[in-house]
């Protein structure tokens, strides 16, 4: 069947035109103007904007954590990125017992029944020698063109500055993008022990325990790193504060292939929402800080030395002893409140794949602080480049994949948890004013929301195999 959309205003990460979108067999086969097809379901967007579908890099979806798991699913989590707009996400595959390719053979017996949207993997290296030196060589042909390395987490997922080396020669040897966290692990078990030993365990003391000093050093010295490594490709996850954003800026200008990311709870939150009686909902590592950090993420984005808005999506019931109603069926899932007596006991994460482009169309786009052709390249266009799946995903072009969304630029509502589709209890955004959002939205040419109404079912999501990416300048 094919799908004729007609009367909308394209929207690229460099154009903004009218016109219209034949699809056929899940691509799209043409644009132009007065475009005719005698047997296409036609779709009229008179008055909407037509955006590429989004493009998440940065998601955690069924992962366990601190006794518990992330509450959204690859199911519940990708329908939620669906109703924001977002038809592509990149989960992790954690580094557990056996191969690389066994790790990765397991998270896909687990997203593959249930995927809702297209999806692809990034592969975290927590142990390295030789043998597993040999298996990044291999990645490629698993489809896995990026690897993520700690620089925190003593003990369970850091590696050693000589080992992340290592792997950075080997990651460009073989085409393969290093993405980094970085935190001063030593600096953090220091201040969580005393902190403990103190007596406070309340939820502000997650980032008095990691201050911010330690990312930009940690930075830094990925940004080092790399240069020792030959320039090897750099990707800093999460930057949420403005001296990443500087030590990034100074990467670059020194001629470093180095990019970045940053997620929408670092534009809008500060330490000071870790004091509220609710101070749990809004844990995550790294940690908020303070309306400064906000701004200078922001100027990062304005300024394109920021390249992608991801949103690191890891929800956790904030109660998790009461029962919420998905799809029909309540569901309680233990969270928050496993750590409502020690700080480092709350499990790290927030609800976001849903929220991220909504959000970011009203405070960015509406506020003038972005354009629209920004936003896209921010949060489609850019992640699909830099993470190899361009042009197949993140742009509006002949032969790319019809994932798609159609955002009324005027629809006004009230935002929070009723609206947003992820398996939890709270949204970080709750009485938020939007006005800006995706009515319709398609996975290569197949309608999976229109108008709050679900289509996409479990398993139509397809994984993607992806190709080495682009350094953007």
């Amino acid at each position: 069947m094919a799908t004729l959309i007609k009367n909308g205003t394209l929207v690229t990460a460099s154009e903004t035109f009218q016109a219209d979108i034949l699809i056929e067999n899940g691509k799209i086969a043409q644009i132009g103007e007065n475009l005719s097809h005698p047997n296409a379901d036609v779709v009229d967007a008179a008055g909407m904007l037509v955006l590429p579908g989004g493009v998440d890099a940065h998601v955690h979806l069924d992962l366990p954590m601190f006794g518990t798991v992330s509450s959204d699913d690859h199911y519940t989590g990708m329908k939620a990125a669906a109703f924001g707009g977002t038809t592509t996400v990149i989960d992790f595959v954690p580094q557990d017992e056996g191969t690389l390719a066994e790790n990765i053979d397991r998270w896909r017996a687990k997203a593959d029944p249930k995927a809702a949207v297209d999806y692809s993997f990034h592969m975290n290296i927590t142990r390295f020698d030789k043998d597993v030196a040999k298996e990044i060589f291999s990645l490629p042909d698993l489809g896995i063109t990026s690897v993520k390395v700690f620089t925190a987490y003593n003990g369970r997922l850091r590696l050693q500055d000589g080992e992340i080396f290592r792997v950075m020669r080997v990651a460009k040897s073989a085409g393969i993008l290093t993405m980094v966290h970085a935190e001063n692990g030593d600096v953090i078990d220091i201040l969580v022990e005393e902190a403990l030993q103190a007596g406070n365990t309340d939820p502000i003391y997650h980032a008095k325990t990691r201050p911010a000093w330690g990312e930009v050093e940690a930075s830094l010295r990925a940004a080092a790193l790399s240069a020792q490594a030959g320039d090897a490709p750099l990707y800093l996850v999460h930057m949420n504060t403005a001296g990443e954003v500087d030590q990034l800026h100074y990467a670059r200008e020194h001629g470093l292939n180095m990019m970045g990311e940053t997620c929408p709870q670092y534009l809008f939150f500060d330490e000071n929402d870790l004091r509220r009686e609710d101070g749990a909902k809004w844990i995550c590592s790294p940690p908020m800080r303070t309306p400064a950090d906000n701004e200078g993420i922001w100027e990062g984005l304005e300024k394109g030395i920021i390249k992608v808005v991801s949103t690191d999506h890891c929800p956790f019931f904030y109660d998790g002893t009461q029962a919420i109603n998905y799809e029909g069926n309540p569901i309680a899932i233990p969270g928050k409140e496993l750590g409502k007596d020690d700080f480092t006991k709350i499990p790290n994460g927030l609800p976001g794949v849903g929220d991220r482009m909504p959000v970011l169309w009203t405070e960015g786009v509406g506020s003038g602080r972005l354009t629209p052709n920004q936003f896209v390249a921010l949060h489609a266009t850019n992640p699909a480049r830099i993470f190899g799946l361009y042009p197949r995903k993140g742009t509006l072009a002949p032969g790319a994949d019809a994932d798609i969304a159609i955002w009324d630029p005027n629809k006004e509502l009230t935002y929070g948890v009723e609206v947003a589709q992820h398996r939890t209890d709270y949204n970080l955004y709750e009485g938020w004013q939007l006005k800006g959002f995706p009515v319709m939205v398609f996975l290569r040419g197949q309608k999976i929301v229109d108008h709050g109404n679900w289509y996409g079912k479990p398993g139509m999501g397809k994984f993607l195999h992806r190709r080495e990416g682009e350094i953007l300048a």
